[in-house]
């Protein structure tokens, strides 16, 4: 017999599989989908997730925008349970992306061409940072409209599961040429913020203390 699917934040359910245990729902699952800020949830409506314990034909997430709402697969046998939690966080970035305004997506684009503009060459994840180097190859490669949307649909798509992931819990700006640097993913993570703003006791940045200065992490900021 099927257990009924849990229920979570914004009226959304789950099925997992037998590949995650409640007690890890309850640590990951539970906590991620309640950090998305209600202002983005509604932008999706009724959410169903399904974490099965197998992949089917290889693919070990997928999302699909129904007429009730969004559906959202992903696998967990041979991922960790954080990963699970943020691959469905991207999922759910991806989605996001068909739900932006035609204002929403040129300030989007806009944010991009500024980056590029300035020579950045990292990207929010590897997945991103591998479009923007297809871009890079060649003229052709950059004037291609197919090329310039999945990258563009990628990189927001991390950074709207990065937004979310900085509002789960405290992070760690990582460092290097194949990342975001930390000014660029502040301005991103501000635009999430205004078009999405965190619910009441969610916060995106540490709170600067009354005496003796911004904690340490908000100066990695």
């Amino acid at each position: 017999m099927q257990a009924s699917p849990l229920r979570l934040a914004h009226g959304w359910t789950l099925s997992r599989g037998s590949g995650m245990s409640q007690a890890r729902v309850c640590e990951f699952i539970r906590p991620a989908v309640r950090a998305v800020p209600s202002s983005m949830a509604r932008r999706f409506g009724f959410c169903r997730i399904s974490l099965p314990a197998e992949a089917e034909a290889g693919v070990t997430s997928r999302w699909t925008i129904t007429n009730s709402g969004l559906e959202v697969s992903v696998t967990t046998t041979g991922f960790e349970e954080h990963d699970v939690a943020m691959e469905l966080l991207l999922c759910l970035g991806q989605g996001l992306w068909e739900r932006l305004s035609d204002g929403e997506l040129r300030a989007y684009w806009m944010l991009l061409c500024d980056e590029i503009s300035m020579g950045i060459e990292g990207e929010i994840d590897e997945l991103a940072l591998e479009e923007k180097r297809s871009l890079f190859e060649s003229r052709s490669h950059a004037n291609n409209v197919k090329r310039l949307t999945r990258y563009g649909r990628s990189s927001f798509a991390g950074t709207a599961a990065e937004y979310v992931h900085s509002l789960w819990h405290e992070v760690t700006v990582r460092t290097g040429p194949d990342y975001l640097p930390a000014l660029p993913l502040r301005r991103r993570l501000e635009l999430m913020a205004r078009w999405f703003p965190p619910d009441r006791g969610y916060r995106l940045f540490p709170a600067v203390r009354r005496h003796g200065g911004p904690s340490p992490s908000a100066l990695a900021w």
